[in-house]
Protein backbone atom coordinates (compact mmCIF):
# COMPACT_ATOMS: atom_id res chain seq x y z
CA UNK A 1 0.00 0.00 0.00
CA UNK A 2 1.12 3.47 -1.21
CA UNK A 3 1.83 6.19 1.16
CA UNK A 4 -1.38 7.99 -0.09
CA UNK A 5 -3.59 5.33 0.31
CA UNK A 6 -1.97 4.60 3.83
CA UNK A 7 -2.89 8.10 4.73
CA UNK A 8 -6.42 7.99 2.69
CA UNK A 9 -7.22 4.94 4.53
CA UNK A 10 -6.21 6.12 8.11
CA UNK A 11 -7.97 9.98 7.67
CA UNK A 12 -11.60 7.82 6.39
CA UNK A 13 -10.73 5.76 10.18
CA UNK A 14 -9.71 9.10 12.21
CA UNK A 15 -13.02 10.99 10.54
CA UNK A 16 -15.03 8.25 12.38
CA UNK A 17 -13.34 8.61 15.61
CA UNK A 18 -13.74 12.36 15.48
CA UNK A 19 -17.43 11.79 14.92
CA UNK A 20 -17.35 9.41 18.05
CA UNK A 21 -15.72 12.31 20.15
CA UNK A 22 -18.60 14.57 18.94
CA UNK A 23 -21.16 12.32 19.49
CA UNK A 24 -19.49 11.83 23.00
CA UNK A 25 -19.24 15.39 24.28
CA UNK A 26 -22.83 15.96 22.98
CA UNK A 27 -23.88 13.20 25.02
CA UNK A 28 -22.02 14.72 28.21
CA UNK A 29 -23.66 17.82 27.65
CA UNK A 30 -26.71 16.13 27.51
CA UNK A 31 -27.03 14.07 30.53
CA UNK A 32 -25.42 16.69 32.85
CA UNK A 33 -27.65 18.13 35.37
CA UNK A 34 -28.58 21.88 35.57
CA UNK A 35 -29.92 24.11 33.00
CA UNK A 36 -27.65 26.20 29.91
CA UNK A 37 -30.48 29.03 30.30
CA UNK A 38 -29.46 29.23 34.06
CA UNK A 39 -26.12 30.75 32.72
CA UNK A 40 -27.31 33.71 31.14
CA UNK A 41 -30.84 34.75 33.00
CA UNK A 42 -30.86 35.25 36.35
CA UNK A 43 -33.18 32.78 39.14
CA UNK A 44 -36.27 35.16 38.97
CA UNK A 45 -36.63 36.12 35.17
CA UNK A 46 -39.65 35.83 34.08
CA UNK A 47 -41.21 32.62 32.77
CA UNK A 48 -41.49 34.12 29.13
CA UNK A 49 -38.69 35.58 28.98
CA UNK A 50 -36.96 32.43 29.86
CA UNK A 51 -39.01 30.30 27.31
CA UNK A 52 -37.82 33.22 25.05
CA UNK A 53 -34.50 32.13 25.16
CA UNK A 54 -34.68 28.70 25.39
CA UNK A 55 -36.18 28.94 22.19
CA UNK A 56 -33.35 31.40 20.88
CA UNK A 57 -30.75 28.64 21.66
CA UNK A 58 -32.66 25.64 19.95
CA UNK A 59 -33.06 23.58 23.27
CA UNK A 60 -36.94 23.77 22.87
CA UNK A 61 -35.92 21.32 19.85
CA UNK A 62 -35.83 17.08 19.60
CA UNK A 63 -32.30 15.88 20.71
CA UNK A 64 -31.99 14.33 17.48
CA UNK A 65 -32.34 17.88 15.69
CA UNK A 66 -30.17 19.66 18.22
CA UNK A 67 -27.70 16.91 17.63
CA UNK A 68 -28.00 17.14 13.79
CA UNK A 69 -27.82 20.29 13.74
CA UNK A 70 -24.74 20.77 16.01
CA UNK A 71 -22.83 17.91 13.86
CA UNK A 72 -23.68 19.81 10.07
CA UNK A 73 -22.11 23.14 11.37
CA UNK A 74 -18.77 21.47 12.39
CA UNK A 75 -17.37 20.92 8.96
CA UNK A 76 -17.93 24.32 8.26
CA UNK A 77 -15.98 25.80 11.40
CA UNK A 78 -19.36 26.56 13.44
CA UNK A 79 -19.08 25.21 16.92
CA UNK A 80 -22.00 27.85 18.14
CA UNK A 81 -21.63 30.74 20.40
CA UNK A 82 -20.54 30.66 23.69
CA UNK A 83 -23.11 31.39 26.51
CA UNK A 84 -21.47 33.96 28.48
CA UNK A 85 -19.89 36.27 25.77
CA UNK A 86 -22.31 35.68 22.78
CA UNK A 87 -19.20 35.55 20.38
CA UNK A 88 -17.85 32.47 18.22
CA UNK A 89 -16.99 28.90 19.82
CA UNK A 90 -14.75 28.83 16.95
CA UNK A 91 -12.69 31.74 17.37
CA UNK A 92 -12.44 31.22 20.87
CA UNK A 93 -11.04 28.03 20.62
CA UNK A 94 -8.39 29.10 17.40
CA UNK A 95 -7.46 32.26 20.23
CA UNK A 96 -6.26 29.72 23.11
CA UNK A 97 -5.23 26.68 20.93
CA UNK A 98 -1.77 27.72 19.52
CA UNK A 99 -0.18 29.01 23.58
CA UNK A 100 -1.49 25.18 24.08
CA UNK A 101 0.34 23.73 21.67
CA UNK A 102 3.65 26.08 22.62
CA UNK A 103 3.58 24.21 26.05
CA UNK A 104 3.02 20.71 24.60
CA UNK A 105 5.69 21.12 21.95
CA UNK A 106 7.95 22.93 24.44
CA UNK A 107 7.46 20.07 27.09
CA UNK A 108 7.73 17.42 24.18
CA UNK A 109 11.91 19.05 23.49
CA UNK A 110 12.86 19.29 27.33
CA UNK A 111 11.30 15.36 27.39
CA UNK A 112 12.59 14.37 24.42
CA UNK A 113 16.41 16.03 24.78
CA UNK A 114 16.80 14.82 28.38
CA UNK A 115 15.20 11.51 28.19
CA UNK A 116 16.34 9.79 25.07
CA UNK A 117 20.61 10.52 26.32
CA UNK A 118 19.32 9.44 29.49
CA UNK A 119 18.16 6.07 28.38
CA UNK A 120 20.75 5.40 26.16
CA UNK A 121 23.66 5.95 29.26
CA UNK A 122 21.85 4.22 31.28
CA UNK A 123 21.62 1.12 28.92
CA UNK A 124 24.99 1.22 28.14
CA UNK A 125 26.10 1.51 31.29
CA UNK A 126 24.26 -1.19 33.02
CA UNK A 127 24.31 -1.84 36.89
CA UNK A 128 26.97 1.65 37.20
CA UNK A 129 25.58 4.78 38.96
CA UNK A 130 24.63 6.36 36.13
CA UNK A 131 22.41 3.48 35.10
CA UNK A 132 20.72 3.59 38.98
CA UNK A 133 20.31 7.41 38.74
CA UNK A 134 18.34 7.57 36.20
CA UNK A 135 16.31 4.45 37.68
CA UNK A 136 15.89 6.93 40.50
CA UNK A 137 15.00 9.79 38.61
CA UNK A 138 12.50 8.05 36.26
CA UNK A 139 10.51 6.41 39.09
CA UNK A 140 10.82 10.42 40.88
CA UNK A 141 9.26 11.65 37.50
CA UNK A 142 6.20 8.92 36.99
CA UNK A 143 5.80 9.29 40.69
CA UNK A 144 5.32 13.23 41.26
CA UNK A 145 1.97 15.06 40.48
CA UNK A 146 2.49 17.82 37.89
CA UNK A 147 0.44 20.31 40.31
CA UNK A 148 2.72 19.54 43.43
CA UNK A 149 5.72 20.14 40.93
CA UNK A 150 4.86 23.29 39.68
CA UNK A 151 3.84 24.68 42.73
CA UNK A 152 7.25 23.67 43.94
CA UNK A 153 9.08 25.32 41.10
CA UNK A 154 7.50 28.41 41.83
CA UNK A 155 8.14 28.56 45.09
CA UNK A 156 11.92 27.56 44.53
CA UNK A 157 12.89 29.30 41.12
CA UNK A 158 10.32 32.09 41.12
CA UNK A 159 10.05 33.13 44.64
CA UNK A 160 13.08 32.14 46.58
CA UNK A 161 15.59 32.41 43.64
CA UNK A 162 14.23 35.06 41.63
CA UNK A 163 15.16 33.50 38.16
CA UNK A 164 11.79 33.33 36.67
CA UNK A 165 8.10 34.24 36.17
CA UNK A 166 5.40 32.95 38.12
CA UNK A 167 2.91 32.92 35.16
CA UNK A 168 1.39 34.53 32.24
CA UNK A 169 2.62 34.29 28.72
CA UNK A 170 3.34 38.08 27.50
CA UNK A 171 4.69 36.84 23.85
CA UNK A 172 3.30 34.06 21.32
CA UNK A 173 6.07 31.94 19.35
CA UNK A 174 3.91 33.09 16.25
CA UNK A 175 4.82 36.87 16.84
CA UNK A 176 8.52 35.68 17.09
CA UNK A 177 8.36 33.83 13.12
CA UNK A 178 6.51 37.13 12.13
CA UNK A 179 9.32 39.61 13.52
CA UNK A 180 11.90 37.19 12.35
CA UNK A 181 10.00 36.80 8.72
CA UNK A 182 10.37 40.43 8.52
CA UNK A 183 14.05 40.81 9.48
CA UNK A 184 13.43 42.87 12.58
CA UNK A 185 15.81 40.31 14.16
CA UNK A 186 16.40 42.43 17.41
CA UNK A 187 12.78 42.32 18.39
CA UNK A 188 12.55 38.93 17.57
CA UNK A 189 15.58 37.67 19.65
CA UNK A 190 14.10 39.87 22.54
CA UNK A 191 10.68 38.06 21.90
CA UNK A 192 12.16 34.63 21.93
CA UNK A 193 14.20 35.29 25.28
CA UNK A 194 10.79 36.59 27.03
CA UNK A 195 8.86 33.20 25.25
CA UNK A 196 11.57 31.20 26.73
CA UNK A 197 11.92 33.13 29.97
CA UNK A 198 8.02 32.45 30.82
CA UNK A 199 7.72 28.90 29.29
CA UNK A 200 10.02 27.29 31.01
CA UNK A 201 8.60 25.91 34.91
CA UNK A 202 5.20 24.93 32.75
CA UNK A 203 7.50 23.06 30.39
CA UNK A 204 9.25 21.18 32.74
CA UNK A 205 6.32 20.80 34.52
CA UNK A 206 4.21 19.28 31.95
CA UNK A 207 7.13 17.17 30.67
CA UNK A 208 8.78 15.77 34.17
CA UNK A 209 6.48 12.35 33.58
CA UNK A 210 6.84 12.09 29.98
CA UNK A 211 10.75 12.61 30.66
CA UNK A 212 10.90 9.84 33.16
CA UNK A 213 8.50 7.59 30.35
CA UNK A 214 10.89 7.81 27.70
CA UNK A 215 13.92 7.56 29.51
CA UNK A 216 12.49 4.10 30.78
CA UNK A 217 11.25 3.11 27.40
CA UNK A 218 14.35 4.08 25.57
CA UNK A 219 16.08 2.53 28.00
CA UNK A 220 14.24 -1.16 27.91
CA UNK A 221 14.49 -0.67 24.08
CA UNK A 222 18.14 -0.35 23.58
CA UNK A 223 18.54 -3.19 26.37
CA UNK A 224 16.49 -5.36 24.21
CA UNK A 225 18.12 -4.10 20.91
CA UNK A 226 22.02 -4.91 22.14
CA UNK A 227 21.24 -8.41 22.85
CA UNK A 228 20.56 -9.22 19.13
CA UNK A 229 22.23 -10.82 16.88
CA UNK A 230 22.37 -8.61 14.17
CA UNK A 231 24.22 -6.21 17.13
CA UNK A 232 26.62 -9.37 17.55
CA UNK A 233 27.33 -9.35 13.69
CA UNK A 234 28.17 -6.11 13.42
CA UNK A 235 30.60 -6.11 15.99
CA UNK A 236 32.65 -9.06 14.65
CA UNK A 237 32.85 -7.19 11.42
CA UNK A 238 34.99 -4.52 13.27
CA UNK A 239 32.09 -1.84 13.21
CA UNK A 240 32.99 1.21 15.79
CA UNK A 241 30.49 0.63 18.63
CA UNK A 242 29.74 4.59 18.45
CA UNK A 243 28.46 3.36 15.03
CA UNK A 244 26.59 0.18 15.94
CA UNK A 245 24.84 1.60 19.39
CA UNK A 246 23.64 5.00 17.62
CA UNK A 247 23.02 4.42 14.37
CA UNK A 248 21.59 0.79 14.76
CA UNK A 249 20.61 -0.36 17.75
CA UNK A 250 19.45 3.26 18.43
CA UNK A 251 17.48 3.84 15.58
CA UNK A 252 15.63 1.16 16.08
CA UNK A 253 15.50 1.52 19.96
CA UNK A 254 12.91 4.92 18.62
CA UNK A 255 10.16 2.72 16.56
CA UNK A 256 8.28 2.61 19.71
CA UNK A 257 9.96 5.59 21.48
CA UNK A 258 8.28 7.77 18.24
CA UNK A 259 4.42 6.05 18.99
CA UNK A 260 5.08 6.99 22.44
CA UNK A 261 6.02 10.48 21.59
CA UNK A 262 3.06 10.74 19.43
CA UNK A 263 0.68 9.35 21.76
CA UNK A 264 1.98 11.82 24.13
CA UNK A 265 1.95 14.83 22.58
CA UNK A 266 -1.61 14.40 22.35
CA UNK A 267 -2.19 13.73 25.78
CA UNK A 268 -0.38 17.13 26.62
CA UNK A 269 -2.73 19.14 24.67
CA UNK A 270 -5.50 17.60 26.82
CA UNK A 271 -3.54 17.03 29.81
CA UNK A 272 -2.28 20.07 30.19
CA UNK A 273 -5.56 21.74 32.07
CA UNK A 274 -3.66 21.26 35.67
CA UNK A 275 -0.30 22.59 34.26
CA UNK A 276 -2.12 26.01 32.61
CA UNK A 277 -4.39 26.66 35.78
CA UNK A 278 -0.95 26.77 38.35
CA UNK A 279 0.98 29.01 35.67
CA UNK A 280 -2.31 30.73 34.62
CA UNK A 281 -1.06 29.89 31.18
CA UNK A 282 -3.38 31.15 28.70
CA UNK A 283 -4.75 28.18 26.81
CA UNK A 284 -7.17 25.43 26.13
CA UNK A 285 -6.78 24.16 29.68
CA UNK A 286 -7.48 27.51 31.36
CA UNK A 287 -10.55 27.24 28.48
CA UNK A 288 -12.04 24.41 29.59
CA UNK A 289 -11.95 24.69 33.37
CA UNK A 290 -13.71 28.61 32.89
CA UNK A 291 -16.28 26.96 30.33
CA UNK A 292 -16.89 24.08 33.23
CA UNK A 293 -17.41 26.59 35.59
CA UNK A 294 -19.79 29.01 34.01
CA UNK A 295 -21.38 25.79 32.03
CA UNK A 296 -20.91 27.05 28.89
CA UNK A 297 -21.02 23.81 27.16
CA UNK A 298 -21.01 25.06 24.00
CA UNK A 299 -17.05 26.27 24.68
CA UNK A 300 -16.37 23.15 26.52
CA UNK A 301 -17.45 20.93 23.18
CA UNK A 302 -15.83 23.16 21.11
CA UNK A 303 -12.37 22.58 23.18
CA UNK A 304 -12.97 18.90 23.67
CA UNK A 305 -13.17 17.83 19.59
CA UNK A 306 -9.79 19.87 18.83
CA UNK A 307 -8.49 17.68 21.58
CA UNK A 308 -10.01 14.38 20.04
CA UNK A 309 -9.37 15.92 16.99
CA UNK A 310 -5.59 16.67 17.45
CA UNK A 311 -5.45 12.96 19.06
CA UNK A 312 -6.11 11.57 15.32
CA UNK A 313 -3.78 14.09 13.55
CA UNK A 314 -0.77 13.09 15.94
CA UNK A 315 -1.66 9.07 15.59
CA UNK A 316 -1.91 9.71 11.50
CA UNK A 317 1.26 11.30 11.42
CA UNK A 318 3.89 8.94 13.60
CA UNK A 319 2.17 5.79 11.77
CA UNK A 320 3.02 7.75 8.73
CA UNK A 321 6.45 7.90 10.46
CA UNK A 322 7.34 4.30 10.92
CA UNK A 323 8.60 3.42 7.59
CA UNK A 324 11.05 6.43 7.28
CA UNK A 325 12.60 5.21 10.53
CA UNK A 326 12.57 0.64 10.10
CA UNK A 327 11.89 0.04 6.29
CA UNK A 328 10.74 -2.96 7.43
CA UNK A 329 7.04 -1.61 8.74
CA UNK A 330 4.71 -1.44 5.93
CA UNK A 331 1.39 0.56 5.49
CA UNK A 332 -0.55 -2.38 5.15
Amino acid sequence: MSLSRFLLKRSLHGLFVVWGVITVVFGLRVIAPGDPANVLLPPNVDPEVRQQVIRELGLNEPLYVQYFEFVAGIPTGDLGLSLTTRTPVAARVLAKLPATLELAVAATVVAVIIAIPLGVISATRRHDPADYGATVFSLLGISTPNFWLGVMLIILFAVQLDMFPTSRRPVGFDTIVAQALALQFGSAWDALTTWLWHITLPAITLGTYFTALITRLTRSGMLDELGKTYVRASRAKGLPETLVRYKHVLRNTLIPVITVVGLQLGTLIGGAVITEAVFAWPGLGSLIINSFNARDWPVLQGSLIVVGAGFVVTNILVDAFYAYLNPQVTYD
